[in-house]
């Protein structure tokens, strides 16, 4: 298949967890990530430390996530590795092209992720209109900057 896009690499791994105190205790002070930021929000049910290993463009982040209200959708702590996500080099040809193939995103639409790059989520679960999903994972898709697009295009 000729696609519009290509996926550059994994942006991003997301682990849930009833508390972000005991996965912060063990992914920054016994693995060393570093804690970068937190994103908060309560229309996505969500309590987020942003961490991080590596530099520049082989940076990856390790989101932290608990829920913000923990009887609410979706529930961010259930499974406990929550999403990964991927660079791509051109997010809106990205959406247009796989869901024209079938594939089934979740409500949302393209919208600023935690760490303020563009994003999509591909659903975990297919259904009758788009039966082509994540099989089981939710896969975020993140715009690369444009020096992640060029140093993934040597």
């Amino acid at each position: 298949m000729n696609k519009p896009f290509k996926i550059l690499g994994i942006q991003q791994i997301a682990i849930g967890g009833e508390s972000k105190e005991r996965l912060r205790m063990l992914w920054v002070d016994l693995l060393g990530f570093e804690y970068k930021s937190t994103f908060v929000s309560e229309r996505e049910n969500v309590d987020e430390d942003i961490c991080s290993i590596g530099r520049g463009v082989h940076e990856i982040e390790i989101d932290l996530m608990q829920p913000f209200a923990i009887e609410r959708k979706p529930a961010v702590h259930q499974t406990p590795l929550n999403h990964i996500g991927l660079w791509v080099d051109d997010l809106p040809k990205a959406v247009t092209w796989l869901s024209e193939q079938g594939l089934r995103f979740a409500p949302g639409g393209i919208r600023k992720g935690a760490a303020g790059h563009d994003v999509n989520f591909i659903h975990p679960k297919g259904n009758e209109a788009f039966p082509l999903c994540g099989e089981g994972v939710l896969i975020e898709l993140v715009q690369a900057p444009p020096d992640v697009i060029a140093a993934f295009s040597v």
